[in-house]
């Protein structure tokens, strides 16, 4: 073979080579609370929120009874990346989960739809209005009736809500104040049922590992 005949294959061979490295090398997926999230068992709830615990480790939480630990977790808005992260931790006590992202894998985002999070608050009480962003039904708002069953780990609203939901962020403005847990008696009639997420970090504080020190992106 003549050698410009040669050179010509071999530049050839490195551009299919650096073109197909390049194909490989997926975009990072993005995720925010509001985003939909789907379990290696095919459930889907909405992640709440993300951001980093005090050891830099990316972390976020979604209602506990969507997934068992140990579980991956994938974006529903982009399934062919396949699993960005790993839930950790569920409390069934406050039906909270938290998940492990690899940071490589995930942008993290403060706004999802119609909603934002930009800090996390005390829990809502009535008058309020809050707003949830879920997967399922978007973002719905309603009146807040504050915790009716007498305590400080539950908050009641009149936000629709229905399968899927589980997870979303509730909040004030763009303050996160509860999760969606569920709702009682009928589907987006409800009223809505959410642990409230100050009482939630401070379960994970004192329980100690993945999500310890979080802040929202």
């Amino acid at each position: 073979m003549a050698w410009g005949r040669w050179w010509q294959v071999a530049a050839a061979l490195l551009l299919m080579w650096a073109t197909v490295g390049t194909a490989q090398a997926a975009a990072p997926v993005t995720l925010g609370g509001g985003s939909g999230i789907i379990f290696d068992d095919g459930s889907t709830c909405t992640l709440t929120t993300i951001g980093f615990d005090g050891s830099g480790q990316l972390v976020g939480f979604t209602a506990g009874h969507c997934a068992v630990a140990g579980a991956g977790v994938s974006a529903e808005a982009d399934q062919e990346a396949g699993s960005v992260g790993t839930v950790a931790f569920t409390s069934t006590d406050l039906d909270y989960a938290v998940i492990r992202f690899d940071a490589g894998l995930v942008n993290p985002v403060n706004y999802v739809g119609s909603t934002s999070i930009t800090g996390v608050g005390l829990p809502a009480q009535f008058p309020a209005v809050a707003c949830k962003e879920g997967r399922t039904t978007g973002q719905t708002c309603g009146l807040v009736y504050g915790d009716v069953f007498g305590g400080a780990n539950w908050t009641l609203t009149q936000i629709c809500v229905i399968v899927g939901d589980s997870g979303a962020p509730v909040v004030v403005g763009s303050t996160l104040v509860a999760i969606v847990n569920g709702y009682v008696a009928v589907p987006c009639i409800g009223p809505q049922v959410g642990a409230n997420f100050t009482r939630i970090l401070d379960d994970v504080n004192s329980r100690g590992g993945a999500g310890v020190g979080f802040h929202p992106i």
